[in-house]
């Protein structure tokens, strides 16, 4: 069966037929690193890992770009008002998006480029777009003429979200001189004390949607296989990249793959709206393997809504899912290897990564294999084991891969140093109280609160709990 997966372009599943036969090219809107990632943020870099990953067991070899958009708005803004160089805002938390891709298990992409290493490539970009009437300057800054490309043979403007050019807001603030309302900035001129960098048009900063055109043709080519991002990426950032890219001679995309966020009380996270998980959170409640379980395990076109009780029934079928394993394991003479996954589940996979249908095939074989288990049947029970590694192996969540048993055994490691550490200081406590010492009792229990761990008092005595 051939790979389906829906095109956000055509509103239509297509067959996933690459460019070059053996290669996929992907290109996935990165992070805007300016706060700590929240799990509305990761689930896109778990969605289109499983997709690559898909497409790695079929044999592909998989060339995966992610971007980092280091340069914003947003950023500079966060840096000003906390006193920090922009510079090293943006840095920060960086490495905290890093941090939290690695620790849910999604692969490093093929490059991960900057928006700030790419300024040549934009301006040639822009160049490419002035040469072809699309692109104008006012005052330093070089601005898209949508009215331009509208009104061009050929022009797609408004397919891929289904918006009409004239009710577009770009959400920029209107500049004296723009052509039109729908223009967008490609390039912006320096303000003063903001980071800027030399162009012929003048010294300034690029604009959101010329940086990604640029990264993704210069890594990929002019026409490349898949373009990914979250849904709320469609209007105005894609329809953006698509049309200047179009306007400069690119064919771009071939595919466009949209994730649907994870919402809360129906509410899109953000941190607007002040309803952000971030992960290091998450983390405090389930172990890194079951929260990449949870936000893989609904389709990536469906709405994620967040509670803690779905969170924490994922977790418990990600666990039967490992109680099987080590059944089986305790049987095996010489541990459990990578076998076939089923054809329901390559079934699943093929028809635009439905990943709900996938998991529904590997507890299927988990439920097998715990009756043969039962039964006796050894053979059996193991054949089943090694199909449900190579089932979960695909969506990243084997719990016998090397990944998973490092990261656990980590884990627990970490929680018995904690808890010799914070029962020493709990003794302490016991022992200011018993001696009517409140000032060290009550430092001990203030020392530990402001590290996030609760002192609760019982009738057997002091307990902890992390908050």
């Amino acid at each position: 069966m051939t790979l389906r997966i829906y095109d956000t372009g055509t509103r239509s599943l297509r067959d996933f037929i690459p460019l070059r036969p053996g290669h996929a090219s992907i290109y996935l809107c990165g992070a805007t690193p300016q706060s700590q990632p929240h799990i509305g943020h990761v689930r896109s870099g778990v969605a289109f890992d499983i997709l690559r990953r898909w497409l790695l067991a079929g044999g592909l070899d998989v060339a995966f770009v992610r971007n980092v958009t280091d340069i914003d708005d947003k950023i500079l803004t966060k840096a000003a008002e906390n006193g920090c160089p922009w510079w090293e805002w943006v840095s920060t938390y960086e490495r905290e998006f890093t941090w939290a891709y690695d620790t849910l298990g999604v692969l490093p992409p093929s490059v991960e480029p900057r928006a700030t290493g790419h300024v040549t490539q934009m301006v040639e970009y822009m160049q490419r777009l002035m040469d072809n009437g699309y692109a104008y300057v006012v005052d330093g800054s070089v601005y898209f003429d949508v009215a331009a490309w509208a009104a061009a043979e050929g022009s797609d403007y408004g397919a891929l979200s289904g918006n009409r050019v004239e009710d577009m807001e770009q959400g920029e603030p209107d500049s004296f001189g723009k052509r039109g309302p729908q223009d967008f900035a490609l390039w912006k001129a320096a303000k003063p004390g903001e980071p800027s960098w030399p162009t012929p048009w003048g010294e300034g900063r690029p604009g959101w949607h010329l940086e990604c055109s640029a990264m993704a043709t210069y890594y990929l080519g002019a026409q490349f296989d898949i373009h990914c991002g979250g849904l709320d990426l469609q209007f105005p950032h894609h329809e953006n990249e698509i049309a200047q890219s179009h306007a400069a001679g690119d064919r771009f995309a071939n595919y466009w793959m949209h994730n649907h966020w994870v919402t809360m009380a129906g509410e899109k996270m953000s941190k607007s709206l002040g309803n952000v998980l971030s992960v290091p959170r998450m983390l405090e409640k389930v172990r890194p393997v079951e929260l990449r379980y949870y936000l893989g395990s609904a389709h990536y076109r469906s709405v994620l809504e967040y509670s803690e009780e779905a969170l924490l029934e994922a977790a418990a079928g990600y666990r039967r899912i490992e109680s099987f394993l080590e059944r089986a394991g305790a049987v095996s003479t010489g541990g459990i290897e990578v076998g076939e996954w089923t054809e329901g589940f390559a079934a699943a996979m093929d028809d635009d990564i439905a990943v709900p249908k996938a998991l529904a095939e590997i507890h299927n074989a988990v439920r097998e294999g715990n009756s043969a288990l039962d039964r006796g049947d050894r053979q059996q029970a193991l054949q089943r084991a090694a199909a449900v590694r190579a089932m979960t192996g695909v969506l990243g969540i084997d719990p016998l891969s090397q990944k998973w048993v490092d990261t656990d055994s980590l884990a627990v490691a970490a929680q018995e140093a904690l808890d010799v550490l914070v029962g020493a200081e709990l003794e302490r406590r016991e022992r200011a109280r018993a001696e009517k010492n409140w000032a060290v009792a009550d430092e001990v229990r203030d020392r530990l609160q402001s590290a996030g761990i609760d002192v609760v008092d019982t009738a057997d005595g002091a307990s902890w709990k992390l908050q």
